[in-house]
């Protein structure tokens, strides 16, 4: 049977297995899918294993992302631009290809939202890897202006020199920040630490769209108090969890699962797996 993994460390809480699972048993495909947490120092050598005793596939999640960025021997367009790894194929002539699922899988969630990206005017928090993950398929869909706001300033300059290619992006400081946006997304870590980004009130309006990239079984921190100062519409990043694994599924196997069904079984079963 083909074998998948999913790579991080810490990894056990990692939803990808449930996800993976429904998403063979919908498509009826022979696979197993299964966790693998090496300490920091030993990622290669635990990668290189997996795939040396016939792995077809994985996924790299936190701390990993940037070193499989290293240890691919091809990398698609995306996974360049991102300039991080989180999926991985073992291609028939035996290649590692690496590829980056993250920015598409968000974009794809925001539209089964409704929102419109196309001519919208986008506030993006943050500067790290998820942030930059997100830029080119989100420059991709045409907004009018897209604005990275972080706390260290001049992380935002450099991303938004580095993208500066594709689409009207620019970095501003929070003390800069001028609305209305259309859409704010928060790629910070803030949320896990129950902590906000230094964001101002005004900035939120009835309609205006919030996505919040983490996730958890209440809402987060982030869309607490946006809906506190009258945001409608609030998304969290459980949406871009599911979308993204569809994307690397299809990479995997060549089949693009139905991903409306698996998110309504993550919700349900988000407290006890």
């Amino acid at each position: 049977m083909d074998r998948y993994l999913v790579f991080g460390h810490p990894v056990r809480h990692s939803k990808s297995p449930f996800i993976h699972t429904l998403f063979a048993r919908q498509t009826q495909q022979e696979l197993e899918y299964g966790l693998a947490e090496p300490a920091v120092d030993e990622f290669a050598h635990a990668l290189r294993t997996f795939f040396d005793q016939g792995g077809k596939g994985c996924n790299v999640t936190v701390p990993f992302k940037e070193q499989a960025f290293t240890l691919v021997d091809r990398l698609s367009p995306r996974a360049k631009r991102a300039g991080a790894v989180n999926t991985i194929k073992r291609t028939d002539d035996g290649v590692l290809l690496g590829d980056n699922t993250d920015g598409a899988g968000l974009v794809a969630d925001l539209k089964s939202h409704g929102v419109t990206l196309a001519d919208s005017r986008i506030l993006l928090l943050g500067a790290g890897g998820a942030a930059r993950g997100a830029l080119a398929p989100l420059l991709a869909e045409l907004p009018s202006e897209l604005v990275i706001a972080n706390r260290t300033h001049t992380k935002a300059q450099q991303l938004a020199a580095e993208f500066h290619d594709l689409g009207p992006v620019t970095a501003q400081t929070y003390e800069q920040l001028a609305g209305p946006f259309d859409l704010v997304i928060n790629s910070t870590s803030a949320s896990l630490q129950g902590e906000l980004p230094p964001l101002a009130p005004a900035l939120i309006h009835t309609d205006i769209a919030i996505y919040d990239m983490m996730y958890g079984a209440s809402d987060t921190a982030f869309i607490s108090w946006a809906k506190q100062h009258g945001a409608r519409q609030t998304m969290d990043g459980l949406g871009m969890l599911v979308e993204q694994a569809a994307e690397a599924f299809t990479v995997w196997r060549g089949i693009r699962p139905g991903t409306k069904q698996v998110l309504r079984e993550l919700k349900r079963n988000l407290g006890e797996i």
